[in-house]
């Protein structure tokens, strides 16, 4: 089989989109899939003076204007692929995300694989308010028209999949769900997990919170969370990586902010994998989250998670499996009971680390994507 792998960006960068098209594109060509590769796709001068027209036009009513769903963009987009589609001979027309295949005419058969669709954006994610009526319009266009398109769209959770088959009508039959993969060099295995487990302390519980979005990812949650654990008496420490938190120069003394580490860089990788390995619980409350690849990264290290049952997240998270999710507007004081009873019965809470990993073993990884999604390709 072969297949047109199509992306916005350059896919053979794994800097590219968190590496997450890098890593697809590998899962694929591990299954003895042949990749021709389409993309980066052009950003033209034109494309250029649009967005900068229009979010001028829109910044005068208070509005914001997204590039993603422009009309002329995707279009110009739709004819790159189609010409660079007539220069090869590939089976299937494979896109991730669904923008360059909206306006695509094509006699393959289409598949495009995605975290969200806009309306699952639009409803969660303050990024996503205040835009104008010019973009909401195209940006549902957008998603129908990829929907109508395609022979098959797969999304990465349960809940991007819902909001593709209730807002936007799609068949449920082509609509599929393949949870995507930690995004991971090397994976380890089940007896240096249990090591690494083991070697954690059983007299301080060790969170850690990982994201660049203090805000949305529950940053404030997790803080207070380790505050009220520390006061029950049960001595905690948070780790915070990515961003600052909001309460400025001055922390408690049980929080240690590490600031940004680049996952660009073989050093921060290594670093990242060293927190995650020391860590009890990776914590974050996010208040809207297509997806979480962090979650599955945490898992793949033996970690539990505890986090909100919001958008993908409940994909990847399964109580008392690999941690434990909670309401958006549950209590603190929830998050702290589950905590401690798990810490405190050590067995309970090795159990648990080890179950984690097992999920990465068995459905996080993408090797288990890859060879989902051969079949279903296989069956088109």
């Amino acid at each position: 089989m072969k297949i047109a792998y199509v992306t916005t960006y350059n896919a053979q960068d794994v800097h590219q989109w968190s590496g997450t098209g890098y890593y697809i594109a590998r899962s694929l060509s591990e299954q003895s899939i042949l990749l021709d590769y389409i993309g980066p796709l052009q950003d033209r001068w034109s494309h250029k003076v649009v967005r900068k027209i229009k979010r001028h036009y829109h910044e005068l009513s208070g509005k914001r204007y997204l590039r993603d769903p422009e009309p002329i963009i995707l279009k110009d987009y739709a004819q790159e692929v189609s010409q660079k589609l007539a220069k090869v001979r590939s089976d299937i027309v494979f896109s991730v995300t669904s923008n360059p295949i909206a306006y695509l005419e094509s006699q393959k058969p289409i598949v495009f694989y995605a975290d969200a669709t806009f309306a699952g954006l639009n409803r969660s994610y303050p990024h996503y308010s205040q835009l104008c009526q010019e973009t909401v319009r195209d940006w549902h266009r957008m998603e129908q028209l990829a929907l109508q398109k395609s022979n098959l769209a797969i999304f990465a959770s349960d809940w991007a999949a819902q909001t593709a088959i209730e807002h936007y009508n799609a068949d449920p039959d082509k609509v599929k769900v393949v949870p995507f993969g930690a995004n991971l060099e090397n994976s380890l295995s089940l007896s240096e997990v249990q090591e690494i487990i083991k070697a954690r302390s059983n007299h301080v519980c060790k969170l850690i919170f990982l994201g660049v979005d203090w805000a949305r990812k529950g940053g404030d949650i997790a803080l207070k969370v380790a505050e009220l654990l520390n006061a029950s008496g049960l001595k905690t420490e948070l780790t915070i990586v990515g961003c600052e938190p909001d309460s400025g120069d001055s922390y408690p003394d049980f929080v240690r902010p590490l600031g940004f580490i680049s996952k660009a860089t073989q050093g921060g990788k290594e670093k990242i994998a060293h927190l995650l390995a020391d860590s009890h619980f990776l914590i974050l409350p996010t208040r809207a989250e297509c997806y979480g690849l962090v979650f599955c990264e945490a898992n793949a290290m033996g970690v539990p998670c505890v986090a909100t049952a919001v958008g993908g997240v409940p994909t990847i998270i399964k109580n008392d499996i690999n941690g434990r999710l909670f309401a958006p507007a549950a209590d603190i004081s929830e998050y702290c009971q589950y905590i401690t009873a798990v810490f405190t019965d050590y067995d309970r809470y090795q159990a648990l680390a080890l179950s984690a990993f097992n999920e990465y073993r068995t459905r996080l990884n993408w090797s288990v994507a890859g060879k989902t999604i051969k079949r279903l390709l296989m069956d088109l």
